[in-house]
């Protein structure tokens, strides 16, 4: 027998969640088929078989958060089988097939899952982002009853939202015919009951005995005070359960990882956060003239190679600090990472040597790792190795500034906010229309001064400002 247990795929992870297992007890697997479908803080990962056999047993459930090492599944090793084993094989396989099949009392089976009707519940891998199988954790639908739309049968969200909505339905209809039963009973005439309170927690002096004598007028008094008590009870249970209720998010996998990491920078790193404004006219005028060419370079791109020319000048800002061995390492390559937010979380790829590319190879490449994350499809690589960070959160508008918190063991990081048309006085003592950029670098005080911070970014705001100048430093 072989335990496939949760093995590091990258970046030191420590724990990964259960996505779902591409295999059932019975199947026979080939060395390297995919067992089992894991959520890291970074990635989705499939866990290949070390061999071929037969998977005996599935040892954890969808949604568990297990730590590195921990046993997902069992196999029979065949992968040395004779040519006896395998007669064998065939012989049991047989016998199996001419077995009659159990009885199974239908009052003990378990109620079948809430499905469309004509939809049968699947087996094996369900196509579904990360973020798909978090909105059906959050309603409490079991994705493998989800028939999806999607190409390739991909589960969609509105599918598991339809799902849930179709499941609440039926319940709510089903608790309506309960309570008109209930309803009929306690109306029968010539029975003696105590309707009982909306909320099951009142109290039994709020309950009311309907008795079969006394006079009509009684009767009514007793109706009108039963429906007033039944109208407070159901207003007091309302404002109970708006006190109590409450969205409940899953606090594991990218979302748990990037708390891990921000505490550990912040307890780490002496943060310094140093601000600036920068006039981007020029750059947008720049841009637009390169687009009436037929050819499209975003801002981001400007500002990840202006970031590069700067660090060259101010290396201590790509370094790293080894207090052990009372050193700081300032790195050759600018192996710059973007942050992009996405439904799981943030996620930062990197763009590696970003010092040997031009604008166009900078710009095609954040292009294509933003459309990875976005779809949950980067590997290792493409997230490893990162010397220094960029945000860009103008794009999304309202933002005139943060503190951005560095990644460990980075020394610094440069988060790029709201571009706002302003007045400003010139050179010239004139008055003028400009696009004014706001900018804030976090860095490790440990390794540098606000005055070697300030220097930077002054650098880099003479490259925005005077865009063609960066053309002298890619010749």
């Amino acid at each position: 027998m072989v335990e496939v247990k949760l093995h590091d795929i990258g970046e030191g992870m420590t724990e990964a969640d259960i996505n779902c297992y591409l295999v059932k007890p019975g199947d026979f697997v080939k060395a390297d088929d995919p067992l089992v479908e894991v959520q890291t803080d970074k990635m989705t990962a499939e866990i290949p078989a070390p061999c071929s056999g037969v998977v005996k047993e599935l040892l954890l459930k969808q949604g568990q958060t297990v730590q590195v090492g921990t046993s997902l599944l069992i196999i029979e090793d065949q992968s040395g089988l004779g040519a006896n084993g395998g007669l064998q094989k065939a012989k049991e396989a047989e016998n199996a097939k001419t077995k009659p099949a159990a009885t199974v009392d239908v009052l003990d089976r378990p109620a079948d899952p809430v499905v469309p009707v004509g939809v049968s519940v699947r087996l094996g891998r369900v196509l579904a982002s990360p973020y798909t199988r978090k909105i059906a954790r959050e309603n409490g639908v079991n994705i493998m009853e989800v028939i999806g739309t999607g190409p390739a049968g991909r589960i969609t969200d509105q599918d598991v939202l339809a799902f849930a909505s179709l499941r609440d339905s039926k319940a709510a209809n089903g608790s309506e015919a309960v309570s008109e039963q209930q309803v009929a009973k306690v109306s029968q005439p010539g029975s003696e009951q105590v309707a009982p309170s909306a909320s099951e927690a009142g109290s039994e002096s709020r309950a009311v005995k309907v008795s079969k004598g006394g006079s009509e007028e009684q009767g009514g008094h007793h109706s009108d005070h039963l429906a007033a008590t039944a109208k407070a009870d159901i207003e007091d249970a309302e404002i109970v359960t708006a006190e109590a209720s409450g969205d409940i998010l899953p606090f594991r996998g990218r979302r748990k990882q990037i708390a891990k990491k921000m505490v550990q920078s912040l307890y780490t790193i002496p943060h310094c956060t140093h601000f600036e404004e920068v006039d981007v006219s020029e750059l947008i005028t720049l841009r637009e003239e390169i687009k009436a060419a037929g050819n499209s370079i975003s801002a981001t791109a400007f500002f990840i190679k202006a970031l590069s020319i700067g660090l060259k000048e101010f290396p201590v800002f790509n370094a790293k600090l080894n207090e052990e061995n009372e050193s700081i390492q300032l790195l050759r390559e600018h192996h710059i990472g973007i942050a992009v937010d996405t439904p799981e979380g943030l996620i930062v790829p990197v763009i590696r040597n970003v010092e040997k590319k031009n604008l166009k190879q900078i710009h095609a490449e954040m292009k294509q790792l933003t459309k990875l994350a976005l779809d949950d499809k980067l590997k290792v690589k493409d997230i490893s190795g990162g010397t220094f960070t960029v945000s860009n959160v103008g794009p999304l508008g309202g933002s005139i500034g943060a503190t951005p918190i560095i990644q460990h063991p980075q020394t610094a990081l440069v988060s790029f906010h709201k571009t706002k048309k302003r007045p400003v006085v010139t050179e010239q003592d004139e008055i003028a229309i400009r696009s004014i950029m706001n900018l804030s670098m976090a860095f490790d005080h440990r390794v540098a001064d606000g005055a070697t911070a300030v220097s930077f970014t002054n650098r880099f705001a003479q490259l925005i400002e005077n865009p063609k100048m960066m053309l002298l430093e890619l010749m």
